[in-house]
């Protein structure tokens, strides 16, 4: 495996070793990562319904902060469309809120519509400023396999039949500060991940201050 060829090479990190002393505030610790604590600002409150058109066709009834909110509440506590909108009819019960909630049909079909958002909010809830163009960046190197469903997987769902894993390695390229992929490259499963280094740190326009990858970017490329 393409991992393995540098392994003697890598510096070794020894496993962090520790004890408790003082369980009391061990196990406090540990309950408190079972409190929830759902909070919603009254600009979402305000900003819920969807802003009167003035051209022709339906009137939305929900804004796109109202749909993002709810979806976001499903990520978070991994709910179905359906248990969202339970969900959030008993926080808005519990916060003596009167507000509808979107019906699982309504978020399927907006969820698509979403204009994604490029500059997280900071402390104060306002957009960050997006860095200048000539401000080097801090990149972040790292890749991911994506399974390929074919025949091979139907078969083996099917009728039980072994067939040979096929994968594809999506190599990434992330603004460390933003959060933002600024390059990607899909490769095939050979391929190491330090044999497209160089192609990623290529497709980015703006100047790299520092890069961080792991220890698989430690090296020589073997193509």
């Amino acid at each position: 495996m393409p991992f393995k060829y540098n392994s003697a090479c890598r510096h070794r990190i020894p496993k962090m070793k520790f004890k408790v002393t003082n369980w009391s505030e061990y196990e406090a610790g540990l309950r408190q990562r079972g409190s929830v604590t759902f909070w919603l600002s009254d600009e979402v409150l305000v900003a819920w319904h969807a802003p009167k058109r003035k051209t022709r066709g339906g009137q939305p009834r929900y804004s796109d902060l109202a749909i993002e909110t709810s979806l976001k509440s499903g990520l978070v506590f991994d709910l179905p469309l359906c248990q969202i909108e339970g969900f959030l009819l008993s926080v808005f019960k519990l916060m003596g809120v009167k507000l509808p909630i979107p019906d699982p049909t309504t978020l399927s079909r907006r969820s698509g519509q979403l204009q994604p958002r490029k500059n997280t909010p900071d402390a104060n809830g306002q957009p960050e400023k997006k860095a200048d163009a000539d401000t080097p960046l801090h990149v972040v190197i790292d890749s991911t396999g994506l399974k390929i469903y074919g025949a091979g997987q139907w078969l083996e769902d099917k009728y039980g039949a072994k067939a040979r894993r096929e994968w594809c390695k999506l190599h990434l390229a992330v603004d460390a500060d933003s959060g933002e992929i600024i390059a990607e490259v899909l490769t095939d499963q050979n391929k190491s991940d330090i044999s497209q280094l160089k192609t990623l740190l290529g497709n980015i326009d703006q100047t790299i201050g520092q890069f961080t990858a792991d220890g698989a970017y430690d090296g020589q490329p073997n193509i």
